[in-house]
């Protein structure tokens, strides 16, 4: 049996729909099991909760051969590093408690380097909780996902703009969340691997927002410009938003922490494992998206 959490998320439900493809026995926890379309429902089981109910964990994790956890963000929490540690703690409980014998997490790239990094920060100590109740464990270590950008489509689209903290001209590695998804399928398909590792995905390219821009302007056919915004401006922006103070503090910690050098050089050969291009990707999902 798998186990995906988040099964409506980002990555969740891609990984979901390629080991329902694969034939493979799934369960899923969902807090409103009517965001999954009735075919896919009619093919899985699921446990309607949440996960960081202890009961609902317990209950998905029960009998379960290897488990999808990713943590979902939490903009409202007093505490970033507390969310990720509340939230995982009833994974840890199950692990035990119901024999679970493999763990997949969607984590980050930093591992070593992280020091005061907000969310970055947050989602390694995960690991570490999840690696210290024994279980086999692969830690998939990301930068900042290609879809990130999807929040900024009225701006792209109405402003031919799009925003963030980083200098314009600071290059790093950026993913798909479809490539993070089949190296998650494939691990829990896998039943033949054992231990403890991190593994790398920082996609296939370092690019800066400027070189985004210029590439998004070719994929849309018409100018895109990137523009830094000030960590303050970025702050209050957030808080208008209803944020929490300790949510914002952690994207600010996050972005300097990036911007610092935590993501480190990627190895040759985890630029192969995540290889969509920042272009295919526009081409696919961005511009589709845009002329919606």
């Amino acid at each position: 049996m798998i186990v995906v959490t988040t099964p409506t998320g980002s990555i969740g439900h891609q990984v979901l729909a390629r080991v329902i493809e694969a034939g493979a026995p799934v369960r899923v926890i969902a807090r409103d099991p009517f965001r999954l379309s009735p075919e896919v429902r009619d093919r899985i089981e699921v446990v309607k909760g949440s996960t960081d109910d202890p009961g609902a964990v317990a209950e998905v994790c029960a009998g379960a051969d290897s488990v999808l956890w990713v943590l979902p963000p939490d903009p409202h929490a007093a505490s970033v590093h507390g969310h990720a540690i509340d939230f995982t703690r009833p994974l840890c409980d199950a692990i035990g408690a119901q024999g679970v014998r493999r763990v997949v997490g969607v984590s980050s790239l930093g591992r070593g380097r992280a020091r005061k990094a907000g969310q970055v920060s947050a989602v390694l100590a995960m690991d570490q909780l999840i690696e210290s109740t024994g279980v086999n464990y692969r830690s998939l270590g990301m930068p900042g996902f290609m879809e990130n950008l999807l929040w900024q489509v009225g701006p792209i689209r109405d402003q031919g703009a799009f925003f963030g903290l980083l200098p314009a001209d600071h290059k790093g590695p950026a993913c798909a969340t479809r490539d993070v998804a089949a190296t998650a399928a494939a691990l829990l398909l896998d039943d033949s691997w054992t231990g403890q590792d991190d593994i790398a995905l920082p996609g296939p390219e370092d690019l800066s927002p400027d070189d985004m821009a210029g590439t998004m302007s070719e994929v849309l056919g018409r100018p895109i410009a990137y523009r830094q915004i000030p960590a303050e401006a970025h702050r209050s922006q957030m808080l208008g938003h209803g944020m929490s103070g300790a949510w914002v503090q952690g994207l600010l910690d996050m972005a300097a922490a990036v911007e610092a050098g935590i993501y480190g050089s990627a190895p040759s050969g985890s630029r192969v494992a995540c290889p969509t291009t920042f272009r295919e990707w526009c081409q696919d999902v961005l511009r589709p998206v845009v002329a919606a």
